[in-house]
């Protein structure tokens, strides 16, 4: 190991009709926007990634966002990858309570379900990344889940700590994802003990000629925060400290910390040793690595289809620590179920959340479709006694630091990701940081 970082009561199906039939299901639905990924939106490379992997094959396709069935009883929106999984469960419900269910596409499912839900007009349960929680609760579109205790022990301990807010869980979860790192083991058969190590080795192979780069990951000419958190991280460092409840806070902006700085300052290593680089984004990283020109790639899951279509022979690793005790920590994405604080229907919502979200069957259905770690323990084992793949990236995000989920994230990205780069260029790392915590705090304010 790298680090450490009971169903609800089920009311009868009479009751739930008579919540279902309780339902303002004759108003007229309001037309709101549409396209989405349910992934982490930090608007960083890490959610372009993951759009371009879930984007729609029909480009011409609409996005007017979905109107709500007046006669539905349960309405759930997702993204087109989920929606045909969500649909055949949902369905299953629906005959087994007796009732009228159907799942929408969103295009844009954040800000649809704010649009849709603030006329009165959402579904009564939405998929989405676990980031956004801050964001709905602070708009008051989201209700807490009544999930028992013996629910909880069902979920992995970090995923569970991701869906909750000032101490409430407001989302079942279904899949995790977090950064790790591919090696190519033609290059480099051994996974590398630490970033002195690694860098050792991408080192030798460039001057043998067998490697362009000692390793890639999105930098960019503005910084990408969200691959540079392992480094900020990795001496205690971070965004924002925590409130007396173990929560985020916003007042308390750790960016310019000295242990922030201690991680800014590796940062600044790894570019003098050449395993950072503002000239490598996205493309630019996926297209060196599958052209066997470096030994090392730090990225996610969403990688691999690129680095399996090139026949790459690959590991999936954690990031390997600092040999002086820093531990890298990347952030943990994890993707939930919310339900609507203005459900038609909060019982029927409440209900499906807490027994089907929580089935194995349906979260095993949900790993086919987006190929990332499952939330469900027993989903987890099961999958990752069959995928060496999945084994590894739960043992890559293990410890992985939930990625903040309060609204004051938002001011973080862009100051943040362009003070990484001006470091990866040279920058003084203390003074960059420093500046970036006046911008972040300032934003906030």
């Amino acid at each position: 190991m790298k680090r450490t970082s009971g169903a609800v009561a089920v009311v009868s199906a009479a009751a739930l009709l008579l919540s279902a039939c309780g339902g303002d299901t004759d108003t007229p639905a309001t037309p709101a926007a549409t396209s989405d990924d349910t992934d982490s939106e930090t608007g960083d490379a890490a959610a372009e990634e993951t759009e371009e992997e879930e984007a729609p094959a029909d480009e011409a396709a609409s996005t007017e966002p979905p109107v709500r069935d007046a006669n539905a009883e349960l309405v759930i929106w997702s993204d087109d990858v989920r929606a045909p999984i969500l649909t055949e469960w949902a369905e299953q419900f629906g005959e087994e309570y007796g009732i009228t269910t159907q799942v929408q596409v969103a295009t844009d499912v954040r800000q649809q379900f704010k649009d849709a839900t603030n006329v009165d007009q959402g579904p009564d349960i939405v998929v989405g990344a676990h980031d956004w929680l801050g964001e709905f609760v602070q708009d008051g579109i989201v209700s807490p889940v009544q999930m028992s205790a013996d629910t909880q022990a069902l979920f992995t301990e970090d995923s569970l700590e991701a869906t909750k807010y000032d101490g409430q869980i407001y989302g079942v979860p279904y899949a995790t994802e977090s950064l790790g790192l591919i090696r190519n083991t033609a290059l480099a058969p051994d996974a590398p003990a630490s970033m002195e190590e690694l860098v050792a080795t991408g080192k030798e192979l460039v001057d043998a000629g067998d490697a362009d780069q000692v390793m890639v990951t999105p930098v960019g000419q503005q910084g990408d925060a969200y691959h540079a958190f392992p480094y900020l991280s990795a001496y205690g460092g971070g965004i924002f400290g925590t409130n007396e409840d173990g929560g985020w806070d916003p007042n308390n902006v750790i960016v310019g910390s000295e242990e922030t700085i201690q991680g800014g300052e590796k940062i600044a290593w790894l570019a003098e040793e050449g395993a950072l680089n503002v000239n490598i984004d996205f493309p630019t990283m996926e297209s060196l690595f599958a052209e066997g020109r470096t030994p090392y790639m730090v990225a996610g899951p969403w990688a691999i289809p690129n680095v399996q279509g090139a026949e790459i022979e690959y590991a999936v690793d954690p990031i390997p620590d600092f040999e002086d005790g820093g531990t890298t920590i990347p952030f943990l994405g994890v993707q939930m179920f919310y339900v609507s604080a203005k459900a038609a229907n909060p019982t029927l919502a409440q209900e499906f959340v807490n027994t089907y979200v929580t089935n194995e069957e349906m979260q095993l259905a949900l790993f086919e479709a987006g190929q990332r770690p499952p939330a469900l323990i027993s989903a987890l084992e099961t999958v990752s006694a069959d995928d060496a793949d999945i084994e590894a990236w739960s043992a890559a995000g293990e410890g992985a630091s939930p990625m903040p989920n309060i609204p004051a994230m938002n001011a973080v990205w862009g100051p943040l990701g362009q003070a990484t780069a001006d470091i990866v260029g040279g920058d003084d790392a203390a003074e960059r940081l420093t500046a970036a915590q006046e911008e972040i705090v300032g934003n906030i304010e």
